[in-house]
């Protein structure tokens, strides 16, 4: 029989385990284990470390797809921020993974459940759970899904650039250092079915166009078209 507590859990994820026994494993820290061993003999740790890599590789293949214009620096930076434990730990949090993880006495009274480095280790442990237990019948596609849910809005938002920076604000600001008004963008084309269009649009100054950009929402394409107008800039050294 599911428990309360992980049927939510299933709901966030939007996964149901077909061997709960994972989801045990994925959810055992090492103090657990230490202090239990005739209920725990194993802990998380391996799942841990099987769970960065599928993170990366599924990341990885998400912001390409997302951002073409990108390049491999870029990509980096954007992966490392999207990775980090501070965001892996949030993504934890949403999930409420802090009262479901299997914990030793002395780490819960330390305050383990909040602890950034349990919860996001937790988490990658809880990514590979989920690759172990749907590998059999459906390869890497449940962890997938599984992934792009949980990060499709960090990744898609406006912001989502390297290092956190946010191009149509630094191309703003560049632009009204020697101008008093700014860019503006405008849609030229979507194309592509409804779960999977793509936008093309414009940064238009003083109504000249000075770049183009393509996305798969509106925000990735004027994200893409500010980056390359930025580019532009940097290499004449001055705004348009």
């Amino acid at each position: 029989m599911i428990r309360r507590e992980e049927q939510r859990l299933y709901e966030r994820l939007g996964y149901t385990f077909a061997a709960p026994d994972w989801l045990r494993l994925g959810l055992t820290h090492k103090s657990f284990a230490n202090e239990n061993p005739q209920h725990a003999p194993e802990h998380n740790e391996r799942l841990e470390f099987l769970g960065d890599a599928v993170l990366d590789f599924v990341i990885s293949d998400l912001i390409m797809a997302r951002f073409p214009d990108l390049a491999e620096g870029e990509l980096s930076k954007l992966r490392a921020s999207l990775v980090t434990e501070s965001s892996l730990a949030a993504v934890a949090r949403e999930l409420e993974l802090g009262g479901l993880i299997l914990m030793g006495r002395g780490e819960e009274q330390s305050g383990g459940r909040d602890k950034n480095s349990i919860l996001s280790n937790t988490l990658e442990a809880l990514l590979a759970a989920v690759y172990l237990d749907s590998k059999a019948a459906r390869g890497t596609d449940a962890a997938y899904g599984v992934i792009e849910r949980l990060f499709a809005s960090r990744i898609d938002h406006p912001g989502a650039a390297p290092g956190g920076l946010d191009f149509k604000t630094e191309l703003q600001e560049w632009v009204q250092k020697t101008h008093k008004e700014g860019v503006r963008y405008r849609v030229l084309h979507e194309h592509g079915p409804d779960h999977e269009k793509t936008f093309d649009v414009a940064v238009i100054f003083s109504d000249l166009e000075i770049s183009r950009g393509s996305g798969r929402s509106k925000k990735q394409a004027e994200q893409s078209a500010a980056k390359l107008a930025l580019e532009s800039l940097r290499q004449g050294g001055s705004a348009p």
